[in-house]
């Protein structure tokens, strides 16, 4: 009889260790979720405004060929 309280009350410990447990690692992963996705969006932002500027500096370039041809 002993043993049945024993082996109950440790499988109550283990289940309660699990649960308590698996709700850290649920906040830890939503965490690391909102995380990458606010690094996904910084880094879009960064690659859209370094395409901005690169298309800018191409535009630029162009306009300055398309001068130097009509002087010729």
């Amino acid at each position: 009889m002993k043993n049945l309280f024993k082996f109950g009350f440790l499988g109550l410990a283990l289940t309660i260790a699990f649960a308590a447990c698996g709700g850290a690692e649920t906040k830890s992963e939503q965490a690391a979720d909102s995380l990458a996705t606010e690094v996904e969006n910084s880094t879009d932002s960064i690659a859209d405004s370094l395409n901005n500027v690169a298309d800018s500096v191409k535009a630029t370039g162009d306009s300055i060929a398309d001068s130097l041809k009509n002087v010729q």
